[in-house]
């Protein structure tokens, strides 16, 4: 016990000196810790600095070293690959139709821009010279963009897909005059349909849907799905004509080979055009559309689809022309083409 507590007693003196020690000098020991906080902050700031300029400057190399829209297409692409036809469907809004033609003279690749005119009055002199003047005007260096008015004598929506003998290019953007996509976008979606021009590349997805047990009773097997379901699920199987680029062969198929019945169909109805051509494609090829990821800037007044009607009318389209082909072509998918040099995420 005696040397229990002389070693007990030894260790108090130490003890009380170290205390003593620390309470003498308290500011110290403040000092320090603040010391070693700042190395803290500045450590890590000089990490965050660090990482960030060695990030802007793969950033920077990455654009320096980025090819050129341009020279995206390989040289040894057949000659009809190297560019494309802007198609663009109007009625009565000349203002529109002026500003579109006005965007996409400016894109690069494009070959020809064809206006399908089905008003009843031929354009004027002064429409073709503001047009054809603002072709010159924004055509590449070297690019000779033609512009081609396409009359016709019946008023039909078949006319936007009407057979077009004198096309030099395979690919053909088909587009509404009241919708404008970056030229960026464009050349990002005919890219994609050169690797895949059987199909229908396009921004504007759409569905079929299988109607439940109790619907299929009143003789729709199928229901048209807008937009807010390709959002919902990520599943499509139709990308609309008012933006998308489908091989001039089509044009062709549907004025000479699709079923008279559909286009008589939609000439009636005066809806559903889009429709018959996704049918027409996908039951020619037994694939799915691709959609492409592209900013859309509305610059005409809301049509037809913002009507309550639109999608009874759109589902007996669907389900009517199933009923002709005699089974449904439309293929699903859940794919999406996005440009990865630009896109943060995919």
């Amino acid at each position: 016990m005696r040397i229990g507590n002389h070693g007990l007693c030894r260790r108090l003196p130490d003890q009380k000196f170290r205390m003593a020690a620390a309470a003498a000098n308290p500011l110290m020991s403040v000092s320090k810790m603040k010391a070693f906080i700042f190395l803290c902050i500045g450590l890590t700031a000089f990490l965050i600095a660090a990482t960030a300029t060695a990030f802007f400057a793969i950033l920077a190399l990455h654009h320096l070293h980025r090819p050129m829209a341009s020279s995206i297409v390989p040289a040894s692409a057949p000659a009809a690959w190297k560019g494309y036809t802007i198609l663009i469907n109007t009625w009565k809004r000349n203002d529109l139709l002026r500003e579109s033609v006005l965007h996409y003279s400016r894109c690069d690749r494009v070959e020809s821009i064809r206006i399908v005119w089905s008003e009843p009055d031929p354009p004027s002199h002064s429409l073709r010279h503001a047009l054809s003047e603002a072709v010159d005007l924004n055509s590449k260096v070297g690019g000779n963009v033609e512009l081609v008015f396409d009359l016709n004598q019946e008023d039909s929506l078949n006319n936007r897909f009407k057979d077009i003998e004198d096309l030099k290019s395979d690919a053909v953007f088909s587009v509404d005059d009241d919708v404008i996509f970056p030229c960026e976008s464009v050349h990002l979606a005919f890219t994609v349909w050169r690797s895949a021009p059987e199909t229908m590349v396009g921004f504007v997805p759409r569905m079929h849907w299988l109607n439940s047990p109790l619907q299929k009773s009143n003789g729709d097997h199928y229901f048209y799905g807008k937009w807010w379901s390709v959002w919902w699920t990520g599943t499509y199987s139709m990308v609309l004509s008012k933006a998308a680029f489908l091989h001039k062969k089509y044009l062709h198929l549907y004025t000479n080979q699709m079923p008279q019945s559909i286009r008589t169909y939609v000439t009636q109805n005066r809806n559903c055009e889009d429709i018959a051509m996704a049918f027409l494609v996908a039951n020619e090829t037994g694939a799915p559309p691709i959609w492409v990821k592209g900013r859309i800037r509305e610059i005409g007044s809301t049509g037809i689809s913002s009507l309550g009607s639109h999608g009874g009318t759109r589902t007996r389209c669907i389900n009517d022309f199933a009923a002709v082909y005699g089974h449904m072509p439309l293929v699903l998918t859940n794919v999406k083409a996005v440009d990865g040099r630009s896109s943060w995420l995919w």
